[in-house]
């Protein structure tokens, strides 16, 4: 992996669904290297080796929940952006997933088409344009 690459890391238990955003991220940039895992407890592993630069965030996991992950990355001292796209559409879900830290809420499927370009924004808010690679 190219080490000036954007980092991104999706969670996402369902492998169709986790094979599905990998390839529409990569395809998207190719500056973004994703990393997709199953579970929260690979995603803690290869978080406290380095950090990323963005995360996708599955609200419900085999092990915990993308709640209680989106804490823990907060805790860790991370700033960086948390993106959850699941399947969870209630109000009170969003609310909860903004209070625990995460910094954009979509749905799936419907916001497949809004992913590339909120990752895109939130990068580029947090500084981390790929047009810098360039």
């Amino acid at each position: 992996m190219d080490s000036r690459a954007i980092r991104i890391l999706c969670v996402e238990d369902d492998k169709d669904s986790c094979e599905m955003l990998t390839v529409l991220l990569s395809l998207a940039n190719d500056d973004y290297a994703v990393t997709a895992v199953h579970d929260a407890a690979k995603a803690m592993e290869l978080i406290s080796a380095g950090p990323f630069d963005l995360y996708v965030l599955d609200m419900w996991l085999p092990d915990i929940d993308g709640l209680q992950l989106t804490r823990w990355i907060r805790e860790t001292g991370s700033s960086k952006p948390i993106v959850f796209f699941t399947a969870v559409a209630k109000d009170a879900d969003r609310e909860n997933a903004l209070n625990a830290g995460a910094t954009a809420f979509l749905v799936k499927p419907n916001d497949l088409d809004q992913l590339t370009p909120t990752v895109e924004r939130l990068l580029g808010q947090s500084g981390m344009s790929a047009s810098q690679f360039k």
